[in-house]
This record gives structure tokens, C-alpha cells and sequence, in this order.
């Protein structure tokens, strides 16, 4: 099975202020986006697997974070919010005062076809630990485990993931988990 990957990139993009969503439209392999940053009195930063790239010279402003705090849902006690219906993750940098002082916008993509490489371990009902530095996958490759379980095993799956990055933010989870809970 050929690896198919769903971002709903366009999700993200689209909450951040025109001066950063444009430049960042206009990067080269925009498909390998891992994150960005903003922080306050700081230049917006696109992080990629291999590269950093400033957006604009101009400095975040306070302006800046409400606007994109304002196109996301709630940050909890955690800090941690999300966009309905997508796996990506916003993270919040408070000060002492409990203002929002930065974000890291991270991109959440499910990965079908991951699981081939662990099917017959999952197939056959023993535990299994997955292990690895982060951005390797661990988090794609459960999420596809849960769907697997689910729809093609038909076993009842329920996730219990507190921060909320296997079946994405909101009350309608990723379709990434099938029919897994």
C-alpha cells in the first residue's frame, strides 16, 4: 500500500495574519512544513525538516497572536490548543501575567500506510511499544493503529489521548481514526 498523507494545511495557514501567510504560501516544498513560530517582538519563523526560514522582518506584534488565537479553539489548562476537525496543534508561551507572549503552530498530518511495517505485531494481539525521538512518527503511527484495529479488524477502539493529537481538537474527531472512539 502506497502511503497516502492528508495535512489539511490550508486549516492552518489560514489563521495567521496576511504578512506571514503570504511569504509562507510562496516557500518552496511547503508540503514538508513542520511548524511555525511566533513570538512576540520576534520575526515569524517557518520551520522545515532541514531549514529555518524567516517570513517577514517585521516583529510579531501582540495584534498578531490575538488574531491567530482568535481563528483557534480555546487553549486549555495545558496551553495546547486546536483547529476543529484537523490534527494540528497550537502551543502557547505565556508570561507571569498569563498573556499569550508566543505560538508554535505545529502541522499535523495522518499518514495512511504506515502500519504495514507493525500490522502483524497489532494483528496479533500482543502490546506493543513505540518508541522515538520526536517528529519520527510515533503519534502517526498509533493513529493509524487505532483506524486499523477499528475498521479493517473491526475491534472496538476507544482513544483516550489527553492532549488531544490522535484524533485532532474539537468535538468531531479526525477521520485519520476510522471508526475507532
Amino acid at each position: 500500500m502506497q502511503k497516502v498523507i492528508t495535512d489539511d494545511l490550508d486549516a492552518l495557514i489560514s489563521t495567521f495574519p496576511p504578512y506571514i501567510r503570504q511569504p509562507l504560501c510562496q516557500q518552496e516544498n511547503i508540503s514538508e512544513l513542520l511548524e511555525v513560530v511566533l513570538d512576540l517582538g520576534r520575526p515569524p519563523e517557518a520551520r522545515f525538516p532541514q531549514r529555518e526560514v524567516v517570513l517577514s522582518p517585521k516583529e510579531v506584534s501582540e495584534q498578531d497572536i490575538d488574531y491567530v488565537a482568535s481563528c483557534i479553539s480555546s487553549f486549555g489548562d495545558d496551553n495546547r490548543a486546536g483547529i476543529e476537525r484537523t490534527l494540528h496543534r497550537i502551543s502557547a508561551i505565556r508570561n507571569r501575567k498569563g498573556r499569550i507572549v508566543g505560538l508554535t503552530c505545529r502541522v499535523g498530518r495522518a499518514v495512511f500506510g504506515t502500519i504495514k511495517i507493525i500490522e502483524d505485531l497489532v494483528q496479533s494481539g500482543k502490546s506493543v511499544l513505540l518508541l522515538g525521538r520526536p517528529g519520527v512518527g510515533k503519534t502517526t503511527m498509533l493513529r493509524e493503529v487505532a483506524r486499523v484495529l477499528a475498521d479493517d479488524l473491526n475491534k472496538r477502539v476507544v482513544i483516550v489521548d489527553t492532549s488531544n493529537e490522535i484524533a485532532g481538537d474539537g468535538d468531531i474527531p479526525h477521520p485519520a481514526i476510522g471508526h475507532a472512539r
